[in-house]
């Protein structure tokens, strides 16, 4: 009788045994299939040579200056991108979130954009600017009314392109990008008056 128990303890042993090992298998040839977050290389990372995170975006940028886009780097697009979206806004505004610059359809080759995107509809760059809350197409630099506000550019790496005419708002492109956001980030900087 003990060697039969034995016999069938080593026996459950095994095929626990065997469980445990097809189960890793399993689990590794399903996990092995998915697709990464970022590229190689890391996570999505927004970035402007202009200002740090959290820091104070310079004069230059703004309304009280030459109101031109700031310089911005990006790395890390998942892959899949076929294509970029920029989203610049200020939640701080007293009527509530104003719109500073809506830019899609950047090609995914696209490392960044330089300081001073031409304010067209279809800027050198590549790619399709909409409407700021300036009622103007392109960027429109922070311009509070007076205390400290935060302005947040987002880049949304999507996997189509949105094929949006010009001039298109926010809310159009956001409507536009539902279901084909695959990675995004973003970069906040702050300016006083």
């Amino acid at each position: 009788m003990t060697t039969n128990m034995k016999k069938i303890r080593d026996g459950t042993m095994k095929k626990k045994i065997y469980l445990l090992i097809s189960m890793i298998i399993i689990f590794i040839c399903i996990f092995s299939t998915l697709p990464l977050a970022g590229a190689e290389g890391g996570t999505m990372e927004l970035i402007s040579p202009a200002f740090d995170e959290g820091g104070m975006i310079p004069g230059r940028y703004t309304c009280d200056g030459a109101d031109v886009s700031p310089p911005l780097k990006w790395n890390a697009l998942p892959r899949g991108t076929k294509s970029l979206a920029i989203i610049c806004d200020d939640p701080d505004a007293p009527v509530g979130n104003w719109v500073h610059w809506v830019y899609y359809d950047i090609p995914a080759g696209t490392e960044g954009l330089s300081e001073k995107v031409a304010t067209d509809d279809r800027p050198a760059e590549g790619g399709t600017q909409g409407l700021n809350d300036f009622r103007k197409i392109g960027y429109g630099g922070p311009c509070p009314p007076g205390g400290t506000h935060r302005y947040y550019f987002k880049l949304y790496a999507l996997d189509t392109t949105l094929d949006l005419s010009s001039g298109a708002t926010k809310k159009q492109v956001l409507k536009a990008m539902e279901n084909h956001i695959i990675g995004q980030t973003q970069l906040m900087g702050k300016y006083r008056r």
